[in-house]
């Protein structure tokens, strides 16, 4: 939890705000490759990257 209120200060204090929507969609990726256990969602990732 500390480093999250540490990241956004950091954001706040350098106006990052770009930053809050890369983060959320790689947390959302990241959770959805751990909840399908990566084999169902692999064709779509690899063709993001």
């Amino acid at each position: 939890m500390e480093f999250l209120g540490e990241l956004w200060r950091f954001m706040r204090v350098r106006k990052k705000f770009w930053l809050l929507p890369i983060l959320l969609m790689m947390v959302v990726f990241g959770g959805l490759v751990v909840l399908t256990k990566g084999s169902a969602v692999a064709p779509f990732i690899y063709t993001i990257f």
